[in-house]
């Protein structure tokens, strides 16, 4: 069996053989289906909102300057009370202008800690990416196998249509001369309706299989060309699982998310002890039209200790919690790893059941031909039925669609257990093209830039992407 497998993987299969070398190769619509993707841009720009967070956490390590501008109407009673009809109104103007700066001196380590949390979302985001991206190809390479084992299905149905025609214009034959009867014309006509039926339904499948194909890589096929060599795979099920359980990025994400409740639970640990924050505030006031009342300029300088006492159990509650989730996050990735090793050892028994398939297939099409080309023969020569000769030429439309059907399923099983494995990748199958650079854009924003200058470098990075 391992050595059938590797002979079908190391050449065209038999279906995509008698098809046109040239045309849309395999590897185009891979890489129309990768750039066109709406759900990979999608996901890329929820990395590069996953980087903006590193920025936000790097800047609560930072002062914070503000200020405070105001302007307003004063009016102001002057004069005596004890002299009756003395008191008038003075209407003026005034204005302040207060600047303040502060910032955490010392937080027990719970601004680096967010910045790490941050780090760790980045880094499950990307796997989450990858993840996407292997996705987006998988399926683009299914809906190319099945445009193509949709249109030699509807060549073999053309193909079966022609020979029951050709059936009942013999049998019509035969009953003119009384060397058949009128159930025998019935039965090739009966078979013609259901070929034409067949055929009908190939053409609505192929049809179905475009919009597909137009739905995943962004067009219409064309003239699709043969399918290239299939990549290789490992050479036991033992061997799949261990690249498996080091590179799919469904247990990669888990692993960073793990990592992130493993942060979460030192947060909430020094989020019991205080913050030491410095603060410094300068105001200015002005008036104009009355007479000072009592706004003087000050400048103020503070040392700030702050710390909770009593929080009704909030902060012991946020600390169990973090526990718990991160007991669950630890549970997920074994679970995850059950699910991935699951997965392989089911692309493997695909790749297995499609491989015998195919190889009973071949000894079934054989058989089925010589038994079609018997039973023709003898029923040129009355020892058969017309019922005998639709019969068989059924039987070989079965056997060749079996085998076609086994062919796919063959083809594609290997590029599944490749996405089990997290090799689905644009670099590991070599399609020679620039992929989405996920470092450009964090290494752009992690230190949180603010300046006009660095914004327009963003942008340029952000043309450069394609976004």
């Amino acid at each position: 069996m391992r050595r059938f497998i590797g002979m079908v993987l190391t050449g065209s299969l038999v279906f995509g053989a008698a098809s046109s070398a040239s045309g849309e190769t395999l590897a185009d619509a891979l890489i129309s289906a990768y750039k066109k993707s709406n759900l990979i841009e999608q996901n890329q720009a929820v990395l590069r909102a996953a980087d903006e967070g590193v920025a936000q956490a790097m800047s609560t390590l930072r002062p914070v300057i503000a200020y405070t501008a105001q302007a307003g109407l004063v009016r102001l009673k002057t004069g005596s009370f004890l002299t009756p009809g003395s008191q008038f109104t003075d209407v003026g103007s005034s204005q302040s202008l207060s600047l303040s700066a502060s910032m955490t001196l010392y937080d027990f380590g719970r601004g680096k800690i967010g910045i790490e949390l941050a780090r760790e979302n980045v880094m499950a985001t990307r796997q989450a990416l990858t993840n996407v991206e292997q996705e987006v190809l998988l399926d683009a390479l299914t809906a190319y196998v099945d445009v193509r084992l949709q249109a030699e299905t509807l060549l073999l149905r053309q193909s079966n249509v022609r020979l029951i025609t050709q059936e009942l214009r013999a049998a019509k034959d035969r009953f003119e001369v009384g060397e058949a009867t009128q159930t025998d014309v019935a039965l090739a006509e009966a078979a013609l309706a259901a070929a034409e039926a067949g055929q009908e339904g190939a053409q609505g499948a192929l049809d179905l299989a475009r919009e597909s194909y137009k739905a995943t890589v962004g067009q219409y096929p064309g003239n699709l060309a043969g399918l290239p060599n299939a990549p290789s795979i490992p050479t036991s099920l033992e061997e799949a699982r261990a690249v498996a359980l080091r590179t799919q990025p469904s247990i990669l994400q888990v692993q960073h998310q793990v990592k992130i409740t493993d942060l979460q639970v030192d947060y909430a640990k020094a989020n019991f002890k205080p913050t030491v924050s410095g603060n410094a505030t300068l105001t200015e006031n002005w008036t104009d039209g009355v007479e000072s009342f009592g706004n003087p300029d000050s400048e103020r300088l503070a040392l700030q200790f702050t710390q909770t006492i009593y929080s009704g159990g909030l902060k012991a509650s946020q600390l169990r919690e973090a526990i718990a989730n991160q007991a669950a996050a630890r549970s997920g990735l074994h679970q995850t790893g059950v699910i991935v090793s699951e997965n392989v050892g089911r692309a493997w028994s695909n790749i297995s059941v499609s491989a015998a398939n195919i190889q009973s297939g071949l000894k079934q099409v054989r058989a089925a031909q010589a038994a079609f080309d018997g039973v023709k023969e003898e029923a040129e020569l009355g020892a058969r039925t017309t019922l005998d000769v639709l019969d068989a030429e059924q039987n070989l439309l079965d056997a060749r669609f079996a085998k076609l059907q086994a062919e796919a399923n063959l083809y594609v099983g290997v590029y599944q257990l490749l996405y089990t494995m997290g090799l689905l990748t644009v670099d590991h199958l070599n399609l020679g093209i620039p992929t989405y650079d996920v470092e450009a854009y964090y290494d752009a924003v992690k230190k949180a830039p603010a300046h006009s200058a660095q914004g327009e470098a963003l942008d340029r990075i952000l043309k450069t992407i394609g976004n």
